[in-house]
């Protein structure tokens, strides 16, 4: 059996597992990645947030590479939702964290966008091997020292490294070895029906690359235009009504668009995709879940690995790759001695779990379909109150910019003055504080990727603790 050695080892080649190997091989470290799939691959989760395009991917050096791509053009998102009866609209531009041109996101198929990230981790360094099964990890004593993996040919391999990382997704089982378990949501027990659909309608301009989301009396649906022609839809029915989806999905898919007359309209005139990899009609459990540990001696989670949270605002990519930064800037520090290890992944677990609190909170509040959107924007400033209105508390917190650690004046000094009103129409296009509260801590990516410096941005997620260096590639004592 063949061995190597690395700083840190890396499983699973999606938007997290390429994200922290690219940022960890910048400090120049040695990092393998072992993905078990051969890419261009089929997933789901393809709708992102401001903070992953102008964020995470500046930091990573493919925004130009994604703006270039032709991903739909997303500005905000629009919902049928709650207890008014016409659909109402976002925009990121509400935002004063997010105005100017990090004012979009995009929707994207992931083959693409996944292929697009793992090309660049080979290119900045790491050592990309596609088609690899990793068996177990290597121990000594209480600590995780690598792992064992068979490659394509079936040989059997064993690689050291001083971490191991898993973003294998939910349904590795790697992520049983930092201890603890998966805290399974009570409130968000859902099943997902999607498949794809050409020739869909679109919303009006400029809203027609938004998500759109509708709510129905069995749960809901999304509708996410990936090209002038493409469209994901997907039905998220609650528990109560799982039975919806039991048996012929064909049937099943049928009976829930029909059930729901803002999606039965928009593919009146559109043909199901039937071949190719958006050929099948798919079923997803949509549980939601937090390890009760991210970390143990030698190993971290990250991404699906770590948690999932439902996902009407879109917030997997956000949470997986602002995850994977966390856990390169804990890396980063540790490797190289600036700081102790057991301090570092505190840091990295702290603010990971701040996060994704931030969405699983606000969530549960705009579940309650009872409620018009006003009330969902008072729940937002409630839960993360850092901007002066409901509305702006809104969109801070979907768009993945409303973590306290990236507030700050240069931030706003970049992103331009804003109207004070709430224009009327259903839509939401003034300075408000809803969203923005929830989206802080991608705000923080965000503005430090555009102004060059990260330490002007972020504070310590304690008393005590640490900082962002100025390449936002690691930790500092604040």
């Amino acid at each position: 059996m063949s061995s190597a050695t690395y700083d840190v080892i890396v499983v699973g080649g999606g938007p997290a597992g390429s994200t922290v190997s690219t940022l960890v091989a910048k400090r120049g470290h040695q990092v393998l990645l072992l993905e078990k799939e051969r890419f261009p691959r089929y997933q789901i989760g393809e709708s992102l947030l401001p903070s992953t395009v102008h964020g995470v991917a500046r930091l990573l050096g493919v925004e130009k590479e994604i703006e270039q791509a032709g991903f739909t053009v997303k500005h905000g998102g629009t919902f049928r939702w709650g207890a008014d009866p016409e659909p109402w609209t976002f925009d990121f531009a509400v935002s004063s964290r997010m105005a100017g041109p990090t004012s979009h996101a995009y929707q994207v198929e992931r083959a693409k966008f996944d292929t697009i990230l793992l090309d660049n981790a080979a290119r900045s360094g790491v050592e990309v091997r596609q088609e690899c099964s990793v068996l177990d990890v290597l121990r000594d004593g209480d600590r995780i020292t690598g792992v064992r993996y068979r490659d394509v040919d079936g040989v059997e391999h064993e690689a050291t490294a001083g971490y191991v990382v898993d973003s294998s997704g939910n349904t590795g089982n790697l992520h049983r070895h930092v201890g603890g378990n998966r805290a399974y949501s009570e409130f968000f027990r859902n099943l997902a029906l999607f498949g794809y659909w050409e020739n869909g309608k679109r919303l009006p301009a400029p809203s027609e690359g938004n998500i759109l989301c509708v709510a129905f009396d069995a749960g809901w649906f999304w509708y996410i235009p990936l090209s002038p022609t493409l469209t994901s839809v997907g039905a998220v029915v609650n528990r109560e009504s799982a039975a919806l989806v039991q048996g012929d999905p064909e049937r099943a898919m049928s009976e829930l668009i029909q059930a729901c007359p803002l999606i039965r309209d928009n593919l009146a005139d559109a043909t199901r995709v039937t071949d190719g990899m958006y050929g099948q009609l798919r079923v997803r459990k949509d549980w939601s879940y937090c390890a009760t540990t991210f970390s143990a001696p030698g190993m971290v989670l990250v991404g699906d690995a770590a948690c999932f949270v439902d996902p009407v605002f879109s917030s997997g990519v956000h949470l997986a790759t602002y995850g994977a930064t966390l856990a390169a800037r804990s890396l980063n520090a540790s490797l190289a001695g600036e700081v102790e290890e057991k301090e570092a992944f505190a840091e990295f677990e702290q603010r990971y779990r701040r996060e994704y609190a931030l969405f699983y909170e606000f969530l549960v509040g705009f579940y309650n379909l009872h409620q018009s959107q006003d009330s969902y924007f008072w729940e937002a400033r409630k839960i993360a109150n850092t901007a002066p209105t409901d509305l702006e508390s809104f969109i801070n917190l979907v768009g993945g910019v409303a973590g306290d650690e990236f507030t700050g004046p240069r931030f706003t000094e970049t992103a331009g003055e804003l109207a004070d009103t709430f224009t009327s129409g259903g839509r939401a296009h003034a300075g408000g504080g809803f969203l923005g509260t929830l989206l802080a801590a991608g705000a923080e990516l965000q503005v430090g990727a555009v102004l060059g410096d990260h330490s002007a941005m972020a504070a310590p997620a304690g008393d005590g603790g640490l900082t962002v260096s100025p390449d936002g590639l690691s930790w500092v004592r604040s």
